[in-house]
């Protein structure tokens, strides 16, 4: 093969470090933005946190000030550093025109600066030597760490973030406390491990049975023995073996002058099935009480809890910082961004001071590399919240019927319809809507929420997919317990409504909101 040069033009992108961590920092929830702020601080000693009054003052006054130095400035000696601050955007007021249009207006901008308190250490205020007799304490106050938890009576609290006690963990609790001897702890330890976290006892007796130490020689009546031990502990039914079990011990633990509790009793030691199926015929006949009576035992046998485990929880709660908060004022919907989710970040000043324009050592070179990180860094964090800011503001234009009157009123809405009015690509649209909340006077709902298809009506409109399952679970709760709607009838009132969905469709919907079918639905009068 013969070697030749060739001349070839081309196009290709190259993403810059600068775009790739701003696309990094847009797609960050509100946590994980925080930790990589923190972590931005731990290795940048040219970032900062900013006063929290200095910031709430440039908050209050809506204002986004970009820096008055550009990228390639590095103050000289004597010179006063750049004072890069990451402020909020200004918060936008969306209502209506004299044309009938919408109208964004932004607040005037305000900014106030602080300036910088210095520390002045002075050598008299420690003496020249200590007594040999006395301690440190004896001549200066001794701090002592601060903590949320507690208060100025120095009661503790419970820390924040701390595990929360599961199921598991409050039987072996009630064990400790309970007069077991050794052998019967360690059948209670093994009757427990198989436990389910709804409180059910998952494996058969004879297997537990044979689990334990071969120094153990137990019999099957002393395991059963120290279940039923177990079943008197707290949850009321756990420990059960199945769910008639499980009905049974919390209804035996009422008071014996409840009334109807022998009749649910019986019901449910002899005729449980026939009311899972809700065979309200055949009980009526078999149990011989009226329609009256039945739905009493009913009612009561509905008030115990089926899965008694599941009111503890194995995981900590999980609170969503919403990054935009929306609210109406004098007519106008306001969006602005969440001051609690937004980091306050600035370049140190002191430290900018410190770099010499024509220095080329080593320490100068260090200073003026974390300079330019710090500034790309807070550009970053301004243009993450200007594009949410934008983005949330296109969301409320579009969606105000469903912030006035609810789900029934939301439009449809895609990522395309809000990339074209911001002028940017889907893609970064996508990301910005990903894990980034939105309190609104409905409620605090992901951005995505608002996005969702089409589908035709009658008169030759569109209605959005989450307002017809908001119509379907209101057309299930106001519908006869007796009678309940199915899907095909559900579908017919809709149709009759203008909106044109098949059966199967309300069928999605129903299961995707967790409504059970008509079957399970049907309910005592």
């Amino acid at each position: 093969m013969k070697q030749s040069l060739q001349l070839r033009l081309g196009q290709h992108l190259t993403m810059t470090p600068q775009l790739q961590q701003a696309i990094r920092l847009l797609q960050l929830s509100t946590l994980e933005l925080q930790t990589e702020v923190q972590q931005a601080l731990e290795s940048n000693p040219l970032l900062e946190l900013a006063e929290e009054g200095e910031f709430e003052s440039a908050l209050a006054g809506g204002g986004l000030e970009a820096s008055s130095t550009s990228e390639d400035y590095v103050p000289g000696e004597g010179e006063t550093g750049g004072a890069d601050e990451f402020l909020p955007p200004t918060p936008m007021d969306i209502g209506i025109d004299a044309g009938g249009g919408m109208a964004m207006d932004d607040q005037p901008a305000a900014r106030e600066t602080t300036s910088e308190s210095t520390l002045d250490l002075q050598s008299s205020d420690m003496p020249d030597d200590l007594p040999v007799d006395s301690s440190w304490d004896d001549v200066y106050d001794s701090i002592a760490p601060q903590t949320q938890s507690g208060d100025q009576d120095g009661r503790d609290y419970e820390v924040q973030g701390e595990s929360v006690e599961g199921l598991h963990e409050h039987l072996m609790w009630q064990m400790q406390l309970t007069p077991f001897s050794d052998t019967d702890r360690a059948i209670a330890t093994a009757l427990i491990d198989s436990i389910s976290d709804d409180g059910y006892l998952t494996s058969p007796l004879e297997e537990i049975r044979a689990g334990l130490h071969s120094d153990l020689d137990v019999e099957l009546d002393e395991v059963e023995a120290v279940l039923r031990r177990l079943q008197h502990f707290d949850p009321p039914g756990v420990a059960a073996r199945d769910l008639r079990e499980c009905l049974l011990i919390q209804l035996q633990q009422y008071d014996p002058a409840t009334p109807w509790r022998a009749q649910a009793l019986q019901l449910v030691r002899e005729h449980l099935d026939l009311l899972a199926g809700r065979d309200y015929a055949q009980l009526l006949r078999r149990m011989k009480l009226t329609q009256q009576e039945l739905s009493q035992v009913n009612a009561l046998i509905q008030t115990v809890n089926p899965r008694p485990g599941s009111i503890f929880s194995s995981k900590a709660p999980e609170y969503v910082i919403p990054d935009v908060v929306v609210t109406k004022k004098r007519g106008a919907w306001r969006v602005e961004l969440n001051p609690e989710a937004m980091p306050r970040v600035r370049v140190n000043a002191r430290y900018a001071n410190m770099i010499r324009r024509a220095d080329n050592s080593t320490d100068n070179t260090y200073l003026k590399n974390h300079l330019q990180e710090a500034r790309w860094f807070i550009k970053s964090l301004q243009s993450r919240s200007e594009t949410l800011l934008k983005v949330a503001s296109c969301i409320v234009e579009r969606q105000r019927a469903f912030l006035d009157y609810g789900p029934e009123a939301m439009k449809p809405l895609v990522l395309h319809d809000v990339a074209e009015v911001v002028g940017m690509h889907e893609s970064t649209i996508s990301r910005v809507t990903t894990q980034k909340y939105m309190h609104t006077p409905q409620g605090i709902f992901e951005l995505k929420y608002f996005f969702s298809s089409h589908v035709s009506t009658a008169t030759g409109g569109v209605c959005s997919a989450t307002a017809i399952r908001a119509l379907i679970k209101k057309l299930v709760a106001a519908e006869n317990p007796q009678k309940p709607l199915s899907d095909s009838q559900l579908a017919d009132i809709l149709s009759q409504q203008g909106i044109n969905v098949a059966r199967r469709t309300v069928a999605k919907y129903r299961e995707a909101m967790t409504i059970a079918p008509s079957s399970e639905r049907k309910r005592m009068a």
